[in-house]
This record gives structure tokens, C-alpha cells and sequence, in this order.
């Protein structure tokens, strides 16, 4: 079922800061605690769910911290959120109909199972390059 908490939220933005050196450097958990103002402590939480995910991967050393392990454009939101989430799905029952008894026969299941792909298909859609792209465009900082 989809609520997004701030595990998502920070884990989205780790994910970014990451993103913003692509290519460049390995990015220390304490630089993405400080550029986006969250603690270290809770960081070293999430990042292990990514790297379980393969979203990103660790280098040891002078030269250690965190890098992606695909362009940034190769990585979408989807991932990242259900990697921290789980499944994303707007009522429990599209996901998972054993849990009513009802799912069989219910007349509102149909419509949380269409706005559940709707909303899947747009977080599929939009990469962290995109997020990248938007805020240099838009000066924002995707708090």
C-alpha cells in the first residue's frame, strides 16, 4: 500500500545528491547527511536497502563513499521508492486479494488497480536524470 514515508522521501534524495556526482566521484555518507540536511545516523539505515537493490554500490578507501551502479537516466523513481517502500500499490487488496475476502467481487478494486498502474507508470517514467535536469532548470531542491 502506498504512503511514502521518510525513509522514501531520504532515501530519494540520498539518491540524488549520488546522482549529482555520477561519473565524477564516490560521494561519502557524510557529505549526503550535510548537503541534504539529513542525520548520518538514519542515512546508514537506507543506504543498505539500496545497495541490496543495486541501486548503488560502496568503494572502500582514500577514494570511498557511494556511487551508482547505473546512469542516472537508467534509474527511475519506481525503483528507488519500492526499494525503501515495497510494493506500491493504493489499496492493499491490488496487490495482494487474499486479504479480503471480497476481491473477487469487488466493484472498487478495478478502479484502485487502475490509478495503481497509473501512478506506477509515471514513477517508471521519470529517472533520477530528470530529477537532476529539473532542478538545475528549476532551481529547486527537491526537500
Amino acid at each position: 500500500m502506498i504512503k511514502v514515508s521518510t525513509k522514501g522521501r531520504y532515501g530519494l534524495r540520498a539518491m540524488l545528491e549520488i546522482a549529482k556526482n555520477h561519473g565524477k566521484r564516490a560521494v561519502l555518507l557524510k557529505d549526503i547527511a550535510k548537503n541534504q540536511g539529513i542525520s548520518e545516523k538514519y542515512l546508514s539505515h537506507i543506504i543498505p536497502q539500496l545497495r541490496s537493490h543495486g541501486l548503488i554500490k560502496a568503494n572502500r578507501g582514500a577514494k570511498g563513499g557511494y556511487m551508482l551502479t547505473r546512469p542516472p537516466n537508467k534509474i527511475t523513481l519506481r525503483e528507488i521508492v519500492e526499494a525503501l517502500e515495497g510494493p506500491l500499490w493504493l489499496v492493499e487488496c491490488v496487490g495482494a486479494p487474499d486479504v479480503c475476502p471480497m476481491s473477487n467481487s469487488c466493484k472498487t478494486r478495478n478502479i484502485w488497480k487502475r490509478l495503481s498502474q497509473v501512478l506506477l507508470k509515471e514513477l517508471e517514467n521519470i529517472s533520477l536524470a530528470d530529477l537532476l535536469k529539473a532542478e538545475v532548470k528549476d532551481g529547486e531542491n527537491y526537500q
